[in-house]
């Protein structure tokens, strides 16, 4: 006889809780991810990337967006349990013990650096730094008030790759593109960061939104500025037609819309202008696929 707690009863509980623990629940970190590997594979191929690579890529993204929320949950186990939003998370509540979060850990890059294998060398190399990244960030929070640029390099570092998958080299632009990609982290995750800065302050961890106090809007509104800035540096490079300022213009929209939702620091509203970026990088995407059309 089966009981509630057989393990062919638990098994379909296990699997939702490992999904949950890799946020399948919560794609938008996933798209953020997705959308500087894109800008850097449309680009480095000149709109028309290589059919394969952008595949591998894709699915790169899937796996290391994963591997990135396991580690970082790993990191947190002790944390998350006193932090109102993430109170629930698997690890947290002892529905996943930390080994079997370290075993999918290491599965999950495995599988991503199996993929990188089918690349050219430099490739494999970047993706060495790639893993080191995925795997110190969520320890930064302890030692510096900058995880979020640390995220951002860590979010951004699939543009050199994707420019040595796709063209074998790394331009000026390729660093270009990974610096705008590090300010648009730290900006879009400061907006994160405020919904769990009182319960931060409480337990000592440390972000940008507690280091830049009462003038985090202004710091953000600043950092948004300098991103957009870059991308039209990169296009004046690459001698862009005006679809793709276009796409530069609409994510100033987005930008401006993200600091009207922030003014007031309502939690809900502070994750809707975190979530909006990805209609940032949307649009920036659809300008840099047009323009090349």
């Amino acid at each position: 006889m089966t009981t509630a707690s057989s393990p062919q009863t638990d098994t379909p509980q296990r699997w939702i809780s490992y999904a949950l623990l890799m946020r399948f629940d919560k794609p938008i970190g996933f798209f953020l991810l997705l959308w500087p590997t894109l800008w850097a594979l449309w680009i480095a191929g000149s709109g028309y990337p290589n059919t394969f690579v952008t595949f591998v890529f894709i699915i790169g993204v899937i796996l290391m967006r994963a591997a990135g929320c396991i580690i970082n949950d790993y990191a947190d186990r002790n944390i998350d349990g006193n932090i109102s939003r993430t109170q629930f998370r698997p690890l947290a509540t002892g529905e996943i013990k930390p080994g079997q979060a370290l075993i999918l850990f290491a599965a999950m890059l495995l599988l991503a650096f199996a993929l990188v294998l089918t690349m050219n060398w430099l490739t494999v190399w970047l993706s060495t730094v790639g893993a080191l990244l995925a795997i110190t960030y969520p320890f930064m929070k302890r030692y510096t008030y900058m995880p979020q640029a640390f995220l951002g390099l860590a979010f951004g570092w699939s543009v050199p790759m994707a420019f040595a998958a796709q063209s074998g080299a790394l331009p000026q632009i390729s660093w270009l593109l990974l610096t705008a990609t590090v300010l648009w982290a730290t900006a879009y995750d400061t907006m994160y960061a405020i919904v769990d800065r009182e319960d931060d302050l409480r337990i000592g961890v440390k972000s940008t939104a507690i280091l830049f106090g009462e003038a985090d809007k202004l710091i953000i509104g600043a950092i948004q500025l300098m991103f957009l800035l870059t991308m039209m540096i990169i296009g004046n490079k690459l001698e862009m037609g005006w679809f793709y300022y276009l796409g530069l213009l609409a994510a100033a929209g987005f930008a401006i819309y993200q600091q009207y939702l922030i003014r007031h620091y309502d939690p809900a509203l502070c994750m809707k202008a975190f979530q909006n970026n990805n209609w940032l990088g949307a649009s920036i995407f659809l300008g840099i696929v047009i323009n090349y059309w």
